[in-house]
């Protein structure tokens, strides 16, 4: 698990810093999920948040969904802004 939190702070600076180049508010929306994703997993795994008894994680059919989501949203929106910048450069 410890692995997944480093994996979310990665995706979240990643995202973060994609925010600072495009200042899109979606962009600084994902990468705080993503750094808040990274907490909750380091809280779980140092048995915080958790005692030990936690083998069935049911709460990531809902957070993983959420999260792929919200990175495939960024990414759509930076593709369709790139399209539309090339098209605006074609004419």
């Amino acid at each position: 698990m410890l692995v997944i939190s480093w994996l979310a702070w990665a995706v979240g600076l990643g995202l973060g810093a994609a925010w600072i180049i495009g200042r899109r508010r979606l962009t600084l929306i994902a990468a705080l999920a993503w750094f808040g994703y990274g907490v909750y997993e380091y809280l779980m795994h140092a048995r915080v948040l958790c005692t030990g008894e936690c083998n069935i994680r049911v709460d990531l059919l809902v957070l993983w969904p959420v999260l792929i989501g919200v990175l495939i949203a960024v990414g759509i929106g930076y593709v369709k802004r790139l399209w539309q910048t090339r098209a605006a450069a074609g004419k």
